[in-house]
Parts: C-alpha cells; sequence; structure tokens
C-alpha cells in the first residue's frame, strides 16, 4: 500500500491515534484558524478578499486531490445523489463563509474577529434547533458560557467592564453574518453522505472555488489585482495549507466523531491561540489573566464536550 493509500484509510477508519482524537483534531483546527485571522488582517488591502477566498480554496483542492481521486471516483455515485446538498455545503463552509471573513478584515481588526468567533457555538446551536431539532443540553448551555467568559477575559485583558469600550463596525457585522453562514455548514457537514472523509473535502474545496470564479472576475473589474511578490505568495501558500487543507480535514473529522454541538466550543479555542501567537510572534508578554482565561476556556469545552445530547450528531 502506498504512503497515499494509508493517510487516506487512516483517515476515513481510524487507522492511527490521531483521527480518532476528536479533541486533539479540533484543537488543531483552532491553531489553524488563529493564525488565518493574523494572515488575513495583514492581506488585507494587498490581496482582494474574494481573490484570496479564490486562490486558498483551489490550491487547497490541488494538494488533496492526489490522494482524494480514486475516492471520489468511488463515491461519485453519493455525491450526485445529493448533489444539492453538497453545493449547499461548499457554497456555506467554503466560497461565502471565507470571502465575508477576508473582506471583514479589510473593515476590522483581527482582535475583533477573534473575539466575535466566540459566539459560533450559539449560532451552531440555533442551525441545530431549527434544522435538526438538537437542543443543548444544560452541561452544554453551561460550558459554552464559561468558556466565552474565559474567551473574553483574555481579549478585554481580566477587564470585562472594557467590553463596552470595544468599537464595532462594518467588519463585524460581515463577520456576524459570516460566522452565522458557516454555523449552517457546520450543522449540514454534520449531516453529509456517508463520503470518504477525503472525497468530502475535495469536491467542497473544488466546487467552492469554481463558484467563486465569476466573483473574482467581477472584482477585477472594480478593484487592483494582487500584485504577485513573495509577502502575498506566502500568504497564500499559508491559507491554502493550514486553516484550509489540515484545519478542514480536522474539523470535518471532529464534528463526525462527535457531532456539532459538541464541536462548536472549540471555536472559543481560536482566540486563545491567537493570544498565544501575539505572545509568541508580536513580543507581547502573558499575564495573569491569560491564564485564568485559558483555564476557563478549556473548562468549558471540557464540560460542554465531554457527554453527548441525545442526538448531536
Amino acid at each position: 500500500m502506498s504512503a497515499s493509500d494509508q493517510i487516506s484509510d487512516a483517515a476515513q477508519h481510524g487507522g492511527n491515534w490521531l483521527t480518532n482524537q476528536p479533541y486533539v483534531l479540533l484543537s488543531i483546527t483552532a491553531l489553524c484558524w488563529a493564525g488565518n485571522a493574523i494572515v488575513g488582517r495583514l492581506a488585507a488591502g494587498h490581496i482582494p478578499p474574494v481573490t484570496l477566498a479564490f486562490l486558498r480554496w483551489w490550491f487547497a483542492f490541488l494538494i488533496i486531490l492526489p490522494w482524494a481521486w480514486k475516492y471520489l471516483r468511488r463515491d461519485w455515485n453519493m455525491i450526485r445523489a445529493s448533489l444539492g446538498t453538497m453545493i449547499l455545503i461548499s457554497l456555506t463552509g467554503i466560497s461565502a463563509f471565507t470571502s465575508l471573513q477576508y473582506w471583514a478584515l479589510e473593515h476590522t481588526t483581527a482582535l475583533n474577529t477573534l473575539l466575535l468567533q466566540s459566539a459560533g457555538p450559539l449560532f451552531v446551536a440555533a442551525w441545530s434547533l431549527i434544522l435538526l431539532g438538537v437542543r443543548l443540553t444544560l452541561a452544554q448551555a453551561i460550558g459554552v458560557m464559561v468558556s466565552l467568559t474565559g474567551v473574553l477575559v483574555i481579549l478585554l485583558h481580566g477587564d470585562l467592564t472594557a467590553i463596552a469600550k470595544i468599537d464595532f463596525n462594518k467588519g463585524d457585522l460581515i463577520f456576524t453574518v459570516a460566522l452565522l453562514i458557516f454555523g449552517l455548514y457546520t450543522v449540514m457537514s454534520s449531516r453529509r453522505p456517508r463520503l470518504h472523509d477525503l472525497s468530502f473535502v475535495a469536491f467542497t474545496f473544488g466546487c467552492g472555488s469554481a463558484v467563486l470564479i465569476p466573483a473574482v472576475i467581477a472584482e477585477s473589474l472594480w478593484r487592483p489585482v494582487m500584485e504577485l511578490n513573495a509577502a502575498n505568495l506566502l500568504s497564500v501558500i499559508y491559507v491554502a495549507v493550514f486553516p484550509s487543507t489540515i484545519a478542514y480535514l480536522c474539523y470535518n473529522r471532529g464534528v463526525h466523531l462527535i457531532g456539532a454541538n459538541r464541536a462548536a466550543p472549540f471555536f472559543h479555542v481560536v482566540p486563545v491561540f491567537g493570544s498565544v501567537m501575539a505572545i509568541a510572534f508580536l513580543g507581547e508578554r502573558p499575564q495573569v489573566f491569560h491564564f485564568i482565561g485559558f483555564a476557563l476556556v478549556l473548562t468549558g469545552v471540557y464540560v460542554t464536550s465531554r457527554k453527548a445530547s441525545a442526538r448531536t450528531g
């Protein structure tokens, strides 16, 4: 068996330790997405948002295709049978969410988007209730609130009263809409056809990028095109590899293993990792509130995800 076959079979059948560890997988996702907020903000004004979204998913599709090709061929009949659902999943989680996220980062700070990301579990819970009739358990609701409090402690430097001073703007509204859309993607992906994991991500990456082609053409008519320089190319490579290929494989597998509502609290880990990156790469010093907030986030995630509701997916 080739190395690619071993990787693919492990991803589908839990053939190694990592692919059966949803909390580790979802933590890897959060780490990759935290970096995406920083890179997306750095790229703002240099790479148009739809262009960055298209390049992100097109290159991610090319990266994953060699491993996914034989599974795509095998699963094609199932994909065709659920084509409407698969296209909608691609539109929400790939095309719309990412384009809106990068557009939002042109009008707001990475800090604000990290803070707003903490509302993700609430949108997932709402869509789970609307589409699947799944309610949060009391433990899950408490866990969401505890971890959200931890996020606020970190982002507001221990002063929760400072939340009234945060300046929310156009970009924050755009990103809130993006999170609403991603919540729909999360719930729908938990009810996807029984495809191989690589078939699923390859189709959604390819379909999501293809849908963006008309928007990229339209964007190029009224905005300057991306310059081919080292900084822009490194940004594209980062978003294609880490928050796309690696993060979505881990996220989809995590949702498959424990369901949407139990996976959603890991949104709260994203701003925690964002704060750690600020300490590591921007020279910020760790403070007591960092440790308090991180402890609250971990407590909330543990309480929320350790026990499923009657039906979480």
